[in-house]
């Protein structure tokens, strides 16, 4: 059995890639965090047990301590008995089923972040010590971890590509307010606007014609129509380099723990994307000109051959 530990937002993208490739290859267990609106798009490929996740964004200190405590709790009572390998996606919510996994002798697999490039996420400094493969998705990643380059994972696009001619822009599963005001207040007319935990009522009302929702199933099937996808740097923008769509990476500063703003940069070169630093109006929409202007990346996926590494890993045990 090969545990996939779904670390919420990206990171549960993450799992989903990996699912994809393993399945019906190998049985698959997840352990999820309980508030992830994500969570359901992995129920096709195994049982899910939900655990509570540490720290979000805003978390203050003391109740990360009573929530880590509760984690490990769940963890304990919670991790099936006869795993063969856990896959760490990322985020502390992997840290307490992993370090659990580990002291059962379960071999270990982490993956580091999609958006470090400069200096290992926390994750990755913790859990490198313990795990038996560390797999890298870039190569300067290899600068301050000990792994194994296996390059970007990208999803296998699920949908034809075609241009739809709207933006796609989303805030992940946070949302980012400041991004969809820009945007309400630019002169956009044809948008998709996912806004994650922000309220979506207002953008409805101020634009009857945009498409506005918090979240959707079918979010795949809306990168792969887009004519340019916004979003900051996460799951979004690689999903959009699955369909080559041309891309606008914006700055979060809720990101400030996740990633350093030179690893922004680094991110958004990769995706042959402009990098919104300030977002205004008039900013959005020359960096969205300039998205179409460049086109989408062309990006090699290590998908495939990392669901291959773990299923060794799996035969092994």
């Amino acid at each position: 059995m090969i545990l996939i530990l779904a670390g919420g937002g990206g990171h549960t993208a993450t799992a989903r890639i990996l699912a994809e490739e393993l399945k019906g290859k190998a049985e698959l267990y997840f352990l999820a965090p309980r508030d992830d609106p994500l969570t359901p798009l992995l129920e096709e490929y195994g049982p899910i047990e939900m655990l509570t996740r540490p720290r979000h964004p805003t978390t203050t200190t003391w109740r990360f301590t009573l929530r880590l405590v509760k984690a490990f709790y769940e963890a304990l009572r919670k991790m099936p008995g006869n795993v063969d390998v856990a896959v760490s996606t990322g985020g502390n919510f992997c840290v307490p089923p992993a370090l659990i996994a580990w002291m059962r002798g379960v071999s270990l697999v982490n993956i580091e972040s999609r958006v470090r490039f400069t200096g290992p996420s926390r994750t990755a400094r913790i859990l490198q010590h313990i795990a038996e493969l560390t797999a890298l998705q870039w190569e300067e990643q290899a600068h301050f971890l000990r792994g194994v380059v296996f390059g970007p994972l990208l999803p296998r696009p699920r949908f034809q590509p075609w241009n739809g001619g709207y933006i796609l822009i989303t805030g992940g599963t946070y949302g980012y307010k400041e991004l969809f005001d820009a945007a309400s207040n630019s002169e956009l007319r044809r948008v998709v606007l996912q806004t994650g935990r922000v309220d979506p009522e207002p953008y409805r009302r101020r634009h009857p014609n945009w498409r506005v929702f918090d979240y959707a199933s079918n979010f795949e099937e809306l990168i792969a129509g887009a004519k340019v996808v916004v979003s900051p740097p996460g799951a979004t923008p690689m999903e959009a380099a699955a369909y080559n769509k041309p891309t606008v990476v914006v700055c979060y500063p809720k990101w400030a723990k996740a990633a350093e703003p030179r690893d922004m940069e680094i991110f958004a070169q990769k995706l042959n994307a402009p990098l919104l630093k300030e977002v205004t109006p008039e900013g959005l929409m020359k960096a969205i000109e300039e998205a179409e202007r460049r086109g989408g990346p062309r990006l090699r996926s290590g998908s495939e051959a990392l669901s291959e590494a773990i299923l060794e890993l799996a035969v092994k045990n």
